[in-house]
């Protein structure tokens, strides 16, 4: 389980770093705002555990960041609206974050970066000049690269968010998110991600695709 009085203390010094600790409203309530979004009953992967595990690879990736701590605040509002029936929540999420962040006194431009983020993470595909695009999204999909057992415990959790989708169409539609990632030139973009996670990345993709009765690379096996 993760710590949340340990998140709570992480997104105070993301936001006040990125605004200054004197130029705000306290973060406190900001801070358990978002973690009851993350905490909501219907979540079963998109929860404070996915929430402490982006921050984790964001702290990993910082390096590669121009402005890290913006990074840290977009890893907190990607997936706070989530709603597995809809198809807008990184807008809404968006939207979430311009409002909460102009609220708690962060710099027009440094909102719109956080927002900017947040949308990137519809199609995961940063440009080769946005590096705090790239550790955002390679922090998102680092859980691609997993060992097997935590691999298949994050399918099993997706699958649970989307229990009320019919089987076929649950397989029909993981299966084209899995191609859309797979037709990717490459799935992660920082030295570190490429170096680490590609391969095993692609790999549990294009094993998930097999057991969803896909080919990697064509249509639907009869075998």
């Amino acid at each position: 389980m993760s710590d949340l009085d340990s998140l709570r203390t992480r997104f105070a010094r993301a936001l006040e770093a990125a605004r200054g600790p004197a130029d705000g409203p306290d973060p406190a309530p900001y801070a358990d705002a978002l973690l009851t979004r993350w905490q909501e009953p219907r979540r079963r992967y998109h929860t404070v555990e996915h929430l402490t595990a982006v921050l984790d690879r964001v702290d990993e990736l910082e390096r590669y960041a121009h402005d890290p701590d913006v990074v840290r605040l977009a890893a907190w509002f990607h997936d706070a609206v989530y709603l597995p029936d809809r198809s807008e929540n990184e807008e809404r999420s968006a939207r979430l974050a311009e409002r909460a962040l102009a609220e708690a006194g962060l710099p027009e431009a440094k909102t719109a970066e956080v927002a900017r983020l947040v949308r990137l993470t519809v199609t995961h595909d940063p440009a080769d000049d946005d590096p705090d695009g790239q550790v955002l999204c390679d922090a998102d999909l680092a859980i691609l690269a997993s060992p097997p057992s935590a691999y298949a415990a994050y399918t099993t959790a997706v699958r649970e968010e989307y229990h009320f989708v019919p089987s076929d169409a649950f397989r029909e539609g993981r299966a084209a998110i899995l191609r859309q990632l797979l037709d990717l030139p490459r799935l992660f973009r920082t030295p570190h991600g490429a170096a680490a996670w590609e391969a095993t990345a692609r790999y549990n993709l294009r094993s998930e695709l097999e057991l969803l009765g896909e080919s990697p690379s064509g249509p639907p096996s009869t075998s």
